[in-house]
């Protein structure tokens, strides 16, 4: 009886080797999930913090477009084939913010003489096309995008729109 006592006891306590081996297995597999699991949270989780930032600021540029209006220019355009020129132009600035409307509104007189001397060195083929008038908004754009003070920063005009465009 005792050779059967052994017998028995052998297989149980090789079944024992096999469970812990079994646990130790199961452990092992899940503290790696819970790395990957976390090495995943620190890695994606801080991209997937930035994007609702990037998608706020993006929200707040796609609001309703900011205007500043520019009182009308009448301006002489250069000569060509002996006979004056001038210019009658009135436009409305598209800017990002109000920040940029107070800050165009408060250098109005800069902005304005700027744009003066651009219209007036141009002569009227140059503006009379389609092309021209395009060319024109991206020097205006770029006239009105200069700081106003020595070390500022460039305003964030982003269009013009001409409301009338006459040349006699």
């Amino acid at each position: 009886m005792k050779a059967d006592t052994k017998a028995d006891a052998a297989p149980a306590g090789g079944g024992g080797k096999k469970k812990l081996i079994i646990i130790i297995v199961a452990a092992v597999l899940a503290l790696g999930g819970i790395g990957g699991g976390a090495a995943w949270f620190f890695l994606h989780g801080k991209a997937d913090e930035e994007a609702p930032v990037k998608t706020k600021h993006k929200q707040a540029k796609a609001g309703p477009p900011v205007f500043v209006p520019i009182e009308p220019f009448t301006v002489n355009l250069q000569p060509e084939d002996g006979g004056d020129q001038y210019l009658q132009l009135a436009f409305t600035l598209q800017v990002s913010g109000l920040e940029e409307v107070e800050l165009i509104k408060n250098n109005m007189p800069k902005v304005r003489s700027r744009i003066l001397l651009l219209l007036s060195g141009k002569h009227a083929s140059e503006i009379n096309t389609p092309e021209g008038k395009k060319q024109l908004s991206a020097e205006i754009i770029a006239q009105v995008k200069e700081p106003f003070e020595d070390h500022g920063s460039p305003q964030d005009v982003t269009d013009v729109l001409f409301t009338s465009f006459i040349i006699q």
